[in-house]
């Protein structure tokens, strides 16, 4: 990415990023997950600034007209739906889950998590891998949750997947990027996006994965367990415009001893 020729406010206008051949200005997705109600749901992600919500499909209810529906709140015309197969733990329930949220919404660009069946929920990657495979050979555009693993992260993208999406840290953990080496050889490698993808906790986290390169931030638990979640979403939505800008600035070098802004030299 190449920060020269951006202007001084381009996180909200020219600096966009693209996935799967759609454009979007907003890098910061949030979830749909664990709010109160889907109309604070929905505040928060105006606050946010995103243009893309994630959306689990075994846990929003899209379908029930008897009871509140998600769509009702976040409009389908006002943001991107992203689908996601959260709670699934085997490439055969993610993968049916996608086809029948093709057949009903038509989406065919979603989110692939398969989680492992254990405390800190992490991907199991070798599921998640062969789960990616069918996806792409039922012509849907995948982006990939997974662990931040530089050898599967390539394996992924060499699979065909759409953007690569490792976890900072277990999903609702709220302890923010526990390997940054890890993060930035994974961007360093990968041509599609990278978007960091769980951990993130509070606003400085969202500023380091930014700083680091990233193209994007989901987040959704930081923002909904918040004690003000509509205040939290703002924070976060300047968190990665400010992280974004600090990447493309170029920061300054690390230096092991003082350099003083004013010279030594001629004082009176």
């Amino acid at each position: 990415m190449d920060g020269a020729t951006q202007t001084p406010n381009s996180s909200l206008g020219d600096d966009t990023w693209t996935v799967a051949g759609r454009t979007f200005r907003s890098r910061l997705i949030v979830g749909t997950g664990k709010y109160r109600d889907y109309g604070q749901n929905a505040a928060a992600a105006k606050a946010a600034g995103a243009e893309i919500v994630t959306v689990a499909l075994r846990r929003v209810n899209l379908s029930d007209t008897g009871a509140p529906m998600l769509s009702d709140y976040v409009k389908e015309d006002e943001f991107t739906y992203l689908p996601n197969t959260a709670g699934c733990y085997t490439g055969e329930e993610a993968v049916r889950l996608l086809r029948l949220a093709r057949e009903a919404g038509g989406w065919d660009l979603v989110k692939l998590e398969v989680l492992s069946q254990t405390p800190h929920l992490l991907p199991d990657m070798e599921e998640t891998l062969r789960a990616l495979k069918l996806l792409i050979a039922d012509g849907f555009e995948v982006m990939v949750y997974c662990s931040d693993d530089p050898v599967y992260a390539r394996k992924l993208e060499d699979a065909g997947a759409a953007a690569i999406m490792p976890a900072a840290a277990p999903i609702g953990s709220g302890r923010g990027i526990q390997n940054t080496l890890n993060l930035g050889l994974i961007i360093e490698q990968t041509k599609v996006p990278v978007l960091v993808d769980a951990g993130v906790g509070t606003a400085s986290d969202a500023v380091l994965a930014m700083e680091l390169g990233c193209d994007a931030i989901l987040m959704n638990t930081a923002i909904a367990e918040a004690k003000d979640p509509i205040r939290m979403a703002t924070a976060m939505r300047h968190a990665v415009i400010a992280g974004r800008e600090a990447y493309l600035a170029g920061r300054m070098g690390k230096r092991m001893y003082a350099d003083p802004s004013s010279p030594l030299s001629g004082l009176i």
